[in-house]
């Protein structure tokens, strides 16, 4: 009987732990750990050796980087696969790695929208200080408040543009992220979504 009861838990661990995917829940959380402390790391040794302006730029480049990113992942999400199904059967190059995006859309989303738009929105606060630490003459307290507002009101005003931009051209931008991850594929070897 208890071998019975055993087995049939086992059996439900076994289908929640596919259907929800909590593998990969587990290694993006630990993949996530340790990226945000690579690119922290990163960021602070690039923006502590560079002037105001220089460290501006790459802060507009980090905000620009996680909306970009946010669009792709909902873009996917929005997206049909139909029309790539179509474009395979003509043998479009690329539409066979857009219908490998649309298989995986939960991980693709989670990685786009998640894992990079988060690193990105850590990053540019960091980035953020960084500006306020290399300007000197000017009230830090005010700085601090005007820069973080800045950096708020761009993510937040980039991505709701890049959203919009997502569902209604959502077939666009899955086709041209699969043309060119298919090119990254085809030229350096590097499978950003493996079959398995």
């Amino acid at each position: 009987m208890k071998k019975k009861i055993h087995n049939k838990k086992h059996r439900y661990f076994n289908y929640i732990w596919k259907k929800y995917n909590l593998k990969w829940v587990v290694v993006i959380t630990i993949w996530t750990f340790f990226l945000t402390i690579l690119f922290t790391i990163i960021s602070e040794i690039v923006l502590q050796n560079t002037q105001a302006l220089l460290s501006f730029i790459i802060l507009i480049f980090i905000v620009f980087l996680g909306v970009f990113s946010d669009m792709i992942g909902i873009a996917i999400t929005a997206a049909s696969d139909k029309p790539f199904h179509a474009m395979a059967s003509d043998k479009v190059k690329g539409s066979k790695y857009a219908i490998k995006l649309k298989k995986n859309t939960g991980v693709v989303a989670n990685f786009a929208n998640d894992v990079v738009g988060d690193i990105c929105g850590i990053i540019s606060g960091v980035a953020g200080a960084s500006i306020v630490m290399e300007i000197d003459g000017v009230n830090r307290w005010v700085l601090t408040v005007a820069l973080t507002s800045f950096i708020a009101a761009l993510t937040v005003g980039g991505k709701a543009i890049g959203k919009n931009l997502a569902v209604y051209k959502s077939h666009v931008i899955v086709f041209t992220t699969a043309k060119v991850l298919n090119r990254i594929k085809e030229s350096f070897g590097i499978d950003f979504l493996k079959d398995k």
